[in-house]
C-alpha cells in the first residue's frame, strides 16, 4: 500500500508540474480561457493527502517499532 501511494504521488506530481509549465507557456502562444489557469488545482488536491500520508509514515513507523520492541533492562 505504501509503495502504491508513493508511486501515485510521483505521477500526480509530474502532472502538476506539467500543468504549471503549461500555465506559464500558454499565454505566450495566445490568450487562454479562464479555466486553463485552474488546471493545477485537481492534481494539487490529490497531492495534499498523499503528501501528508507520506510525511507522517516515518513517525508512525518509529512509534510502532518502539512499542513492539522488548524492554531492555
Amino acid at each position: 500500500m505504501n509503495m502504491a501511494i508513493r508511486q501515485i504521488h510521483r505521477w500526480v506530481s509530474l502532472a502538476f508540474t506539467l500543468a504549471v509549465v503549461a500555465i506559464f507557456t500558454g499565454p505566450a502562444l495566445g490568450t487562454m480561457p479562464e479555466w486553463f489557469y485552474y488546471l493545477p488545482a485537481f492534481p494539487l488536491v490529490l497531492l495534499l493527502p498523499s503528501g501528508l500520508y507520506l510525511f507522517v509514515q516515518p513517525y508512525v513507523g518509529k512509534r510502532r517499532r518502539g512499542r513492539s520492541a522488548p524492554a531492555r533492562a
